[in-house]
């Protein structure tokens, strides 16, 4: 039985990757789909009604630029208004740069927090008030084995992270009276964009250490949020995931 059938999802970043794995998966199961991205382009608009016609279901976009506080509260604004109740909230929408700490400037860093976390931190207290007024609601953050391992260069993206995973656990604690639960998922290299900003050298030595030695597809990242989202894990929240083929 799709446990996910009827509910609402609201996804950040989901024009592409992992993001858009997420968007065919939960309107594949039945859910109705509030798809967040920065712009709406041609062939991602023709994408969700290509997709809502193929599975009967609604999909929604909404844009917002996370790197604009304000941007942000529009969206909030907008979606407070279509009075549309959410039970699942994928915070998804992130950015990765690269550079030893010493070559890493202050505002790079702050930037690179603005999309990964702060942005995150705003829409869920915005979408929170929504879930706690309907008693229930689950939200997924992405995180990362960077926010949990150390890796050479990358300070802005690892630290970052690593705020999503305390953020996870804190709201996981702050939530469950209201019947909202809370994970995270921290997967390593995935197929997608991101992985070739990782860069050879980055990818080659994740390839050495992982049991399975190959990357994850972005289904497979997919199929956790879908598990996550479900009333099948109904008893679970606080936790973070790593889905990273044996990487040690």
């Amino acid at each position: 039985m799709n446990t996910n059938q009827g509910k609402t999802v609201l996804i950040t970043g989901c024009n592409r990757g992992i993001g858009l794995a997420f968007l065919d998966a939960f309107a594949e199961s039945g859910a109705t789909v509030l798809a967040c991205v920065r712009s709406k382009d041609g062939e991602f608009v023709h994408h969700c009604d290509e997709l809502s016609k193929k599975t009967g279901t609604e999909i929604v976009v909404f844009t917002a630029d996370l790197s604009s506080e304000d941007s942000i509260k529009a969206f909030i604004s907008e979606l407070y208004k279509t009075k549309r109740k959410v039970d699942v909230l994928i915070n998804n929408a992130g950015v990765v740069t690269k550079g030893i700490l010493q070559m890493t400037t202050l505002q790079s860093i702050k930037d690179v927090f603005q999309i990964n976390f702060f942005a995150q931190v705003q829409i869920t207290q915005g979408v929170a008030k929504l879930m706690m007024r309907q008693k229930s609601g689950v939200i997924i953050n992405m995180a990362s084995i960077g926010g949990i391992d150390a890796y050479p260069a990358y300070t802005s993206y690892g630290c970052s992270k690593a705020a999503v995973i305390y953020f996870t656990k804190t709201m996981a604690q702050e939530l469950a009276p209201y019947g909202i639960r809370v994970n995270a998922i921290a997967p390593s290299m995935v197929k997608t964009r991101m992985q070739e900003q990782m860069g050879e050298e980055a990818n080659e030595e994740i390839m050495r250490r992982t049991a399975l030695k190959r990357n994850a597809e972005p289904d497979e990242i997919a199929k956790l949020a879908l598990f996550l989202a479900s009333d099948d894990s109904s008893f679970i929240t606080g936790q973070v995931y790593r889905i990273d083929g044996g990487l040690n």
